[in-house]
Parts: C-alpha cells; structure tokens; sequence
C-alpha cells in the first residue's frame, strides 16, 4: 500500500497501481482515452495530465500524465489545479480537430467515452475552422461497422486486438497526424474477438453492425442481467431490448469471469430471439397428419392434460440449454424414474467424468480471472476458441504473464505497457496442446501435438506418469511421445501454477481420465496447480448434477412402446442423435409435447406446442463449467407490446400443466419458489438459491431499474394497439422493474447490475464506478456461487489405458471439430453468425486425399452406421493419418470416435455450407 495525497485529502492506494488507476479506484475523476483496465499504459493520449508536486512545500508542481506515473508513497498531485484542467481540455480540442462532430447520428451516441470525456474536460466549442481530413471507411464484416472519421488515435483498438487477443489483421497505418485503423484491404475481421472493439473504442469508429439494422440509444433500451447461452462460460451480459426485440448485448463486468470481454458468438448470436418464424401461441394437432392449430392457454392445456392423464408411461426429454427450474419441473411431472436429460449417452458418460474428476482430481476448478494467472498449460483434446473461446483469451493472457513477470524481475511495473512488451519479445509461459489439428492458440504455444484421441489420452497418461512414477506407465509409447512427456512434465512442475484443461470436444473418456490422471499426480507432487474441464453447452454442468438418463433410452422405452407419450423441454433431438431412432421413437408415441422457442425439427412431431420463452424473456438459473450457479432475469415482457403472444417460461408452461393432470386448483408460482424447489430436491445444488437475491431485495426501499432514468417513448411505445397506456408489467420473480422507476446508481453495493451507468460516465468505463478497484470485483461481490469443490485426500489413478491409433483400410476415425460460428444450435439460427461463418468442410490429412484422388473443393460422402453428409473437402495438413474431420453443427453426422467410410460425391450431390 501507499499514501497519496490527491488536492489535499490524503488516500491509502495499492502502490503497485499508476496514478490515473489508482484515483479511478478512489472514485475520483480523472479523464483518460488511451487507458484501458485490461490493456495497461502507454502515454499516447496526454488527456489524463494532472498537476504533480516534489513535497509539501512546492507550490508549483509540474504536469504528468497520471496513467505513467506510479502511485508512490508520498506522492501530492492536484486533479482540479487550474493547469492541468486547461490543458486536458485543449487536449480534448486538438484530439477532436478532425472528427466530424456527428453525434446526432453517430451509433455511439449516447454510451460513448469520448461523449463523457468532452463534458468532463468542458470542452463545448469548435474553434477549428479548416478542411477536415477524411478517410474512406472499410467494410469490416456482418459484425463492424466501421467509421474512422471518428478516431482520435488512442491506439486502443490495436492494442486489444492484436496485443491481448491475438489478432493479425487490423493494424495501424500511416503517421504523424494521418494513421488509419483498419485493414489492408477491406474483409471480414477474423478474430472471433473483434465485437469488443465496439466498447473498447472509446468513440464510434467501430460499432455493432448487427444493432444498426434495428438501432436504438442506450437510453432507450431496457436491460437485465442475464448469463450468455451460447457456451457453458457462463460469461456475464447485459441484453437490451425495445419494442419487443433484442437489440444488442454488452458485455457485463463480472471480476471472476469474463470482465471485460466476449467472444463474437456471445455478443452478436442472439438473433434467434427475434425471429419471425418463432411460436408465439400454442399450436394442436390430435393427430399428426392433421392441420396445425393455434389454440388459447387454457384450451392447449387442457388437450395435453387429457392426453398425458390417459398415457401409460410419459418420459420427459429434458436439456443443457434450459434453466435448472425448467429441467426440475419437468422431472416432477413425470417422476424421476423416467426423466431424461436429453443429452446422448457418449456426452452424458462424459459429463459424468467431468464431474467425478471435479471431486476427485485433487486439484481445484480455477476461475477465468485464475486462468490468467497460471504459468503453465497443458490442454488435452480441446480447441479453446471453438469451444470455449473466453477460455481461450485467457489461456493467452496466462501465456502472456510471462512478459509481466520478466518486467517484475527489473521493476518495470506491470502497468507500463510499451516497456514490458519490448522487454519480453514474445516470450511466453509454456502452453502444451495436444489435439488433432490446428488450433488458435498454436501461436502462444510451446509445442503442440497433432495426434488422434487415443494418442491424445495416450501422451497424458504418459505425462501423469512422469510426474509421479505411482502413476501407471504407458506401454509401448513412441520414443518421441515418451521426450514429450518428459518435457511437459518437467514443465508442469516447474511452474509456480500448472493448470490441466480438457473437455468432451473430442466424445473420449479417455482424455478425460488422461487429464485426471495428470491433476492427480500434481496434486500429490507440488501440491498446487488447477483442473478445468470444457462442457459443450450452457447447463451441461447443472443438469449432470441433477441427474437423469441418457437420451437413447428415452428413445428407446418410445420406440419399445414401453412409453406411449414423451414431453420435450428445449432439445432439437436431431441435433444429439441421427433422425431413424429419433423418428420411429416419435413416430410411436402417442402423445408427443415439445416446449421450445425455436421451431425445429423435433418441434414439428408435437402434438402440443407450448411457445416456451428465451432467455430474454425468463428467468432462470445455469451452472457454468466451472460450476457457478449464476441467475439469468427476463429483460422484457413479450406480451406488453405483443399482446396476442402467449410465450412463457417453460418452468411455469410445467407447472400450470402438472396441476392439469392431477386436477389440482393451479397456485401461484415464482422464480423464488421453483428455485427453492430444485434446491430442496437435489443436495448437490442445495446452494443455487444464494446465486442471486430473491425478489424482495431493495435499495433504499426501492426495485432495480431496467432502464436508463433517462429512457423516453413509453407512451408511445403501444400506441398503435391503444392509445391508453396501461401499467407496466408487474415482475413478481425478480427485484427488477419493467421500466426507469426504481434504483440505478452506484453509490449502494448491488450484485446485479442491468447497465453501467453512472453520473458523467455513460460508457462501458463506468464499470469502474460499480469495482471495488478498476479491474477488481464488483463492490458487493461477483454473482453466483460456486457448487464445485475438491475432495481432500489422495484418489486413486485412473488404470485402463487405450491402445495406439492405427489407421484402417478403407475407413477413418471420425473426430467432431468444434466450431465458434454454425456450430451450436441456437446461435446458428442468427443471421450474422451464419453470414460469418466459413462453409462447413471435410477436414482430410493431404496424404488421405491424395489416395483419394480429391482435392480442396471437391465434394465427399462421409458415412457411417448412424448417417451419413455430404461435405466439400478441405485439406489438411495437420490431421494425423487415417482420421477425418467433420465441423460440429452439421446433421446428420457420424458420432465422434466412430469408423466411416469416404466416397466421393455424384455431380450435383447435395451438401451442407453450414447448419441453420
């Protein structure tokens, strides 16, 4: 710690921090452009000059920019000294010559950096009268728009972009008073990080292209806090929403996951949401070759209780993308023997692993934030940024660390950005991965292994036993295999924190064990270090922890008419199993209900169908992979400006359904009840009802508002069904209201927070305002709670070991390559994500095509017992011999781990670009 004294008030601060993080931290205002929390200093916009003095006694002082300067004990600066404000404010003039002063049209209007900035600094006059430079603007893809009249060149879209991200194709170009941020050519970004360019920028250079097509003003929108269903992250955001849509998602600060990044799948895949096509009402059909027809509330209910009352035996299909309420619901209505969890064996058996592992490994399950900060990364079958691409930044950023702690060692501070890049030259902590192809992170990597799963399992087995010879040896590993263990052995316990990653990418159980076996030996050597396990979708983790069979034996007990009605909660069932098993099973049920948002393929087998509401418009509770139990808030009512719709929460659709059957008076259920509910039932998530405040929680007597104090229209808003307005949706479940009423600020603690915004900081930077330091936690802790933890103790390795890869004759191992954009369901259905993403192709080893006689763009027949897909083939040099690789998203694939044989396609053969 150190002391400071800021305009005569003297403040106790971290001494490792710079001037301008540490008066930021205090909650005093200091403007700033170049400066980012996450990026550092690099002194390149002088805006955030304050007055500097040697002691007590020196009254003249001279300025310095706060963001280089540390906050030594001592130290006296003035923020307000009268110098120091006219030159932040010429500062802000110059910065602003060129721009062209368009805020009445500008998309950042409203939430821009610079907006705030020009006001604190009382900047309100032009005084420049000559030409302007002007620049041509690029087309940057379906996710940027770009506007580089704008700039006021604080370097931070490259530095996020291409220091902290990774990314090589935007640049800086140009000099003097003439650069240009862009690229070389005009083309889509390819970083699947470049959406956060949008709050990084502190103008309106780059912006959400996606909500200029329908735009609204920050102010105007009305927000929630809300968990991303996109991954199993479990990254925080804030969706907002006007006249009945979403409009955009900004990233919500949450100091131990995300922070202050998404990934482009999270932030621009929620078109789905607003599509047209949706169910909005209740749909019948007593027999499947009849008409659809739309039906009331009461009616659809009372059809498919009559129906499930005479059934002999209903099984409830259940979902990793539906909340735990949703799930829970289902299994009381129809019982806990028949529940399944509507996820295929192969990935049930490895989230069963997953979950054992989490006891058993010894080791604990870090955070995003603890991920950056290990020195050490050994990552088993699993493609970070396809899979789970936050993880992904922050794999980087813990290779990254290496560059602070070589500038620690010269007491260069971390926050010195320019000097501790120069200094480190690219060096890295060790990242090791082993995986069939290529990977995003191969260029942070140390060494990376292109082996088949098997060989994967086989080299962490080997691994494990290197670090502790109790371990069981691997036999006949390849010589070069057996140095590679050796090395990333010697690494991972060298290293202050190793951490171990693997994942169900790859459907083997066998990584999975591998990657346990090396946690335990950690665990039993160094006694330190962490284990993260990858889980494919947003409740993956959550429903393991329920419980529930497999989705073949729903299936089957269907197709044995062992069961004669199904109900579906949230689950396209064509996107887990080929269509034959999943058709003769619908085929012979009697009574099939699907409760979904999206009208999918399963969906068209109901005979009731129940418009189950999205994430934006319910409430509900996920449990990340990392085992955070965080709670998702409906951002808006469907019914106030679409009267007609019926949507509800599928928690609440199950409920009123269950009293049907048993003819029982409907009571009245809440968010709190349901999750009381689900905690009381299953011990292992006894903790979910601490994951958020319950609906009676006020600040200072008041609800939380979901809009801006300044939001406008509302009378307007429903003037084209009434001219009357009528009161605001009442919101029973959550300590939220429908409107601007209620408490916005920062000054009381909260946990959830709907939007940043703060006075004088309208900004994403007004994150700031609600930390309890810049970059920390939130001053009323981080949301959720955490269900996962080790069991202490030595447990036992794991002993079956699988044989070498060898390829056959005639037939190739099938590996499931995940993929950021196309490849999970509900985001496939946004049209930006479809329009990014690159057309789903066979992955074929050079050697492989060649024998083959095919080559890139070619067309392939890829099948197998369980399907088969016609793909365009790309070639690939990294795949290992004999195995073949098919995007996830594409239906009806063969199973990962499967043997399928290659044909090539008749002319004119149908094939798959990419899922929708």
């Amino acid at each position: 710690m150190a002391t400071i004294h800021v305009d005569g008030r003297r403040y106790e601060v971290d001494g490792g921090d710079n001037l301008l993080a540490a008066c930021l931290s205090l909650g005093l205002d200091v403007p700033y452009f170049c400066w980012h929390p996450s990026l550092g200093s690099v002194g390149a916009c002088r805006q955030c000059a304050v007055k500097q003095y040697k002691d007590e006694d020196d009254t003249q002082g001279m300025l310095v920019m706060s963001c280089m300067t540390p906050s030594a004990d001592g130290t006296r600066i003035s923020i307000d000294d009268d110098e120091a404000r006219e030159f932040r404010a010429s500062v802000v003039e110059w910065l602003m010559i060129n721009h062209p002063h368009d805020c009445p049209v500008c998309e950042e209007g409203g939430h821009c950096h610079l907006q705030d900035m020009t006001v604190m600094t009382g900047h309100d006059r032009r005084r420049y009268r000559f030409s302007k430079r002007t620049h041509r603007n690029q087309d940057l893809g379906p996710f940027i728009g770009h506007e580089m009249n704008r700039c006021i060149t604080c370097y931070r879209c490259v530095r996020f972009y291409r220091d902290y991200a990774g990314g090589q194709d935007l640049g800086a170009f140009g000099a003097n008073d003439n650069i240009y941020f862009g690229r070389h050519q005009d083309g889509v970004l390819e970083s699947p990080f470049s959406g956060n360019l949008t709050e990084v920028c502190p103008t309106g250079v780059f912006t959400d292209q996606t909500h200029a097509e329908r735009y609204t003003r920050k102010w105007d929108l009305q927000f929630a806090p809300s968990i991303c269903h996109q991954c199993a992250m479990g990254c925080n955001i804030s969706p907002g929403e006007r006249y009945g849509e979403l409009r955009r998602i900004e990233n919500r600060y949450h100091g131990e996951v995300n922070r202050f990044f998404l990934c482009d799948r999270g932030r621009f895949g929620h078109g789905y949401v607003n599509r047209d096509d949706r169910p909005r009402l209740p749909e019948w059909r007593s027999d499947r070759d009849d008409a659809c027809v739309t039906l009331e509330v009461d009616t659809a209910l009372d059809h498919g209780a009559d129906r499930l009352r005479s059934a002999r035996r209903v099984i409830g299909i259940g979902s990793p993308r539906a909340s735990l309420e949703s799930n829970h619901q289902l299994r009381k209505l129809v019982g806990d023997d028949v529940f399944s969890t509507g996820i295929a064996a192969t990935e049930q058996r490895c989230l069963a692993a997953m979950q054992a592992l989490n006891h058993s490994c010894g080791l604990p399950t870090p955070t995003l934030r603890e991920v950056e900060q290990h020195d050490a990364v050994f990552i088993l079958g699993e493609d970070l940024i396809a899979s789970a691409a936050r993880l992904g930044l922050a794999v980087r950023q813990a290779a990254q660390a290496r560059l602070e702690a070589l500038a620690a060692e010269r007491d260069i501070p971390s926050w010195n950005d320019a000097a501790v890049r120069t200094l480190g030259q690219n060096r890295y902590h060790p990242v090791f991965i082993a995986y069939p192809t290529a990977t995003d992170l191969d260029d942070v990597t140390a060494a990376r292994w292109a082996l088949a799963p098997d060989d994967i399992a086989r080299l962490g087995f080997a691994v494990a036993h290197e670090i502790d010879d109790k371990a069981p040896a691997v036999a006949g590993l390849d010589p070069a295999m057996q140095e590679a263990a050796r090395d990333i052995a010697v690494r991972l316990m060298a290293a202050e924190r190793p951490l171990v990653i693997s994942g169900g990418s790859l459907g083997s159980e066998a990584i999975l064990e591998a990657a346990g076996n090396v946690a335990r030996a950690l665990a039993r050597r160094a006694r330190r270090g962490g284990l993260l396990l990858v889980r494919r979708e947003a409740n993956s983790t959550g429903l393991a922890m329920m419980g529930g069979k497999p989705l073949e034996w729903a299936l089957d007990e269907l197709a044995s008419r062992r069961a004669d009605a199904v109900v579906i909660l949230e689950n396209d069932l064509y996107q887990r199993l080929p269509a034959a098993p999943i058709e003769a099973a619908l085929a012979a049920a009697e009574t099939v209900v699907v409760l979904d948002h999206q009208r999918t393929a399963t969906w068209a087998w109901a005979h009731l169908g129940l418009p189950a509401a999205s994430f934006a418009e319910a409430d509900g509770t996920l449990v990340s992979l990392e085992g955070r139990a965080q709670r998702f808030f409906q951002v808006f009512d469907p019914a106030y400006l679409r009267p007609e719709t019926r949507i509800r929460e599928s928690w609440r659709w199950l409920h009123v359904l269950r009293a049907d059957i048993q003819r029982h008076e409907v009571a009245d259920i809440t968010l709190d009840a349901v999750t009381r509910d689900c905690a009381d039932a299953y011990p292992a998530l006894s903790a979910i009802v601490a994951a958020a405040p319950d609906a009676d929680s006020r600040v200072h007597g008041l609800k939380l508002a979901r809009e801006p104090h300044r939001s406008s229209g509302r009378t307007a808003m429903r003037a084209h069904i009434d001219v009357n307005e009528p009161r605001v949706p009442q919101d029973p479940d959550s300590p939220f209201t429908f409107s601007m009423e209620g408490y916005n600020g920062y000054d009381r603690p909260r946990e959830e927070v709907a939007f940043a915004w703060a006075p004088g900081w309208n900004s994403p930077q007004a994150w700031n305002k609600f930390t309890d330091e810049v970059g920390g936690h939130l001053r009323a802790g981080d949301p959720g709670v955490r269900l996962i933890a080790p069991h202490p103790g030595d447990h036992d390795y794991a002993t079956v070991i699988p044989e070498g890869f060898r390829a056959r004759e005639g037939e190739w191992q099938v590996v499931i390559l995940p993929r950021l954009f196309g490849g999970e369901e509900t985001s496939s259905r946004a049209a930006p994500i479809l329009a990014r993403a690159a057309p789903a192709t066979l992955a074929l080893t050079i050697d492989d095509a060649t024998r083959l006689g095919v080559s890139d763009g070619d067309r392939m027949v890829i099948a197998s017992h369980t399907g088969s897909l016609t793909l365009t083939v790309r070639r690939d040099a990294t795949l290992p011999e004999g195995v073949v690789g098919v995007p996830a998203g594409c239906a009806p694939a063969p199973a990962a781990g499967e043997w399928a044989r290659l044909t090539v396609s008749s002319a004119g053969g149908p094939g798959v670009e990419a899922h929708s």
